[in-house]
């Protein structure tokens, strides 16, 4: 289903566009994504919107049969790209598993605010965008996904994601579409 509308309490999420992750190769060039994320985060806050910027600094514990030690991070691994251009008002958070719910507060800051809403995007597609998802709409928040403002390291687990997953949990639209709504619901 294509976006049909935005709550008047809707925030952004943008999860894990850092240095470390948007080298990875993906299957979308992250430097589109990335744009895409940073419009949607200046329509937010022009709107006086929250905007909520997710960095991963670690992995849950655990085996996992492809489980990949993220050892010690190089520095500057974790920060967020600077065109996301954070601002003071911006929420900051920081995880270690794969979606921004978990072991964080970014739901009590959302519940404070009175969010009933989130828009996603980033990186990646199949894990940190869809953990994120799956926890929201199990959460109660209406999930919308900025599907040019994502891409995962693997075409077909973004393609998975976007046509299997992503209509379950939510709604899916375009950059463009979701300021639309916006443009409309927040003149």
């Amino acid at each position: 289903m294509t976006v049909t509308t935005l709550d008047p309490q809707t925030a952004l999420v943008i999860i894990d566009l850092q240095n470390g992750i948007v080298a990875y190769p993906t299957a979308h060039p992250t430097g589109e994504v990335v744009a895409h994320a940073r419009a949607l985060a200046e329509a937010f806050r022009r709107r006086g919107l929250p905007v909520v910027l997710v960095n991963v600094t670690g992995g849950a514990p655990g085996r996992a049969e492809q489980s990949r030690s993220m050892g010690e991070l190089p520095a500057g691994w974790a920060d967020l790209v600077p065109e996301l251009e954070r601002q003071p008002q911006d929420h900051a958070v920081t995880k270690r598993t794969w979606g921004a719910f978990t072991n964080t507060d970014l739901d009590a800051y959302l519940k404070k605010l009175g969010v009933t809403q989130v828009v996603l995007a980033g990186v990646a597609t199949s894990i940190g965008v869809e953990s994120t998802a799956r926890f929201a709409h199990e959460l109660g928040y209406n999930v919308t996904l900025a599907v040019d403002a994502m891409t995962d390291m693997n075409a077909e687990a973004h393609d998975n994601s976007v046509t299997r997953i992503f209509p379950r949990l939510g709604e899916t639209g375009s950059t463009r579409e979701i300021i639309g709504l916006l443009d409309a619901s927040h003149a």
